[in-house]
């Protein structure tokens, strides 16, 4: 029971990092009013930093096997977004590359968080 209430206090700091990251995402297209490059660029960011934080601190917690908690973290972080993503928009949008390298990005940066810790 403790593993999963981790598990779920995790995800939902990913959630935190990425609200916060879009954030500055926000104050940074008001303000400067950047081109589609930088949004794009930024958006990968967040996947990995909210990833990497997921994978690090399910790392910390678990104590054992950190590298698969961590790819746990990363694929849970990608399948509440790839679901909202469907709910929002009546089905899938998006092509499957986006979406299998969203996967990609989203696990190997939470594995990679679970190794660091």
């Amino acid at each position: 029971m403790q593993k999963i209430s981790n598990f779920l206090k995790v995800l939902f700091l990913m959630y935190f990092v990425t609200l916060i990251l879009l954030l500055l995402l926000a104050l940074v297209m008001y303000k400067m009013e950047p081109g589609e490059m930088l949004f794009q660029i930024w958006l990968i960011a967040v996947y990995v930093i909210s990833g990497f934080v997921g994978g690090f601190l399910i790392g910390k917690c678990m104590k054992s096997q950190k590298f698969l908690w961590g790819l746990g973290a990363g694929s849970a972080y990608f399948l509440i977004l790839f679901l909202v993503s469907i709910f929002l928009h009546s089905g899938l949008s998006t092509d499957m590359t986006h979406l299998f390298t969203t996967f990609i990005l989203c696990a190997a940066s939470g594995t990679v968080g679970g190794m660091v810790s």
